[in-house]
């Protein structure tokens, strides 16, 4: 089959991202994901399913069937600013990589077209889906969430494993690894937890740096839209004072630690 007919589902398409890559990018956001994180800002990309969600102006359909072209054609129209800043396209959701024929076709006319790609992934898959997409891509943007295994499968429904040991393998494939930490109060905002994470990125070859994303509440209205239960009650954000402490805990491990915004 022709790239440019295979058929993925979206619910999203973000131009003149700055936070997700180098430069000026377009995010595409996938439906689909394997985790159920208790504090994720976009519930309505958890499940694959097309729904409707109640927003202030009425109800919204979440999620659409598309092709490759299609997408192409609304990338290709931003090219002047992705080769002014270096830019590209970044590949989110969800988890992106649970629809791996899309996503490689996607990344493969990225590339005929000479744009930078990039992917926001937990890598909680298998290697199978992994592996096939990662001489397309120029970034890898990793979340690692928690070393402790149990708490892991407390906060987001599944044992982490998995997501170490495939970091593992992208890191030595020589793939351009960035690790990222959302930083969660009452699941990972400890020093100790933080330096577990930093000292395991450490492990990885190729990796110099970790980013450090402080939790927020901008999703608790979609899961009001959606008729859910958010899991994560009234427990504020970290504050600047605690995400500078956990920097300089991170960088203690031997990285060069981001504050994220």
């Amino acid at each position: 089959m022709d790239n440019n007919s295979v058929v993925g589902r979206i619910f999203d398409i973000q131009k003149f991202s700055t936070h997700d890559g180098p430069g000026i990018r377009t995010i595409v956001f996938l439906k689909g994901c394997i985790l159920r994180c208790r504090w994720c800002c976009n519930p309505e990309s958890q499940s694959y399913r097309i729904q409707r969600m109640k927003t202030k102006d009425g109800t919204k359909v979440i999620g659409y069937d598309t092709t490759v072209g299609e997408v192409m054609k609304k990338i290709l129209q931003d090219m002047p600013y992705y080769r002014r800043s270096h830019g590209g396209v970044t590949l989110s959701g969800g988890e992106a990589l649970c629809q791996t024929e899309f996503v490689k076709a996607l990344l493969s006319e990225c590339k005929k077209n000479g744009i930078t790609t990039a992917v926001e992934t937990t890598a909680c898959l298998p290697w199978d889906m992994i592996e096939p997409v990662l001489p397309l891509l120029d970034n890898i943007l990793m979340d690692i969430k928690h070393i402790d295994s149990i708490k892991h499968e407390q906060y987001t429904g599944l044992r982490n494993e998995l997501i170490l040991h495939n970091a593992k393998r992208i890191a030595q494939s020589g793939a351009n690894l960035t690790v990222r930490v959302p930083v969660i109060p009452t699941f990972n905002d400890t020093e100790e937890e933080i330096f577990g994470i930093a000292n395991f990125a450490t492990t990885l070859p190729g990796v110099h740096e970790i980013h450090l994303y402080p939790d927020h509440r901008l999703g608790y209205d979609k899961y009001v839209g959606l008729d859910r239960d958010y899991k994560m009650g009234d427990v504020p954000p970290p504050s600047k004072e605690k995400m500078e402490t956990l920097r300089k805990v991170a960088e203690s491990a031997g990285l060069t630690a981001i504050i994220g915004g």
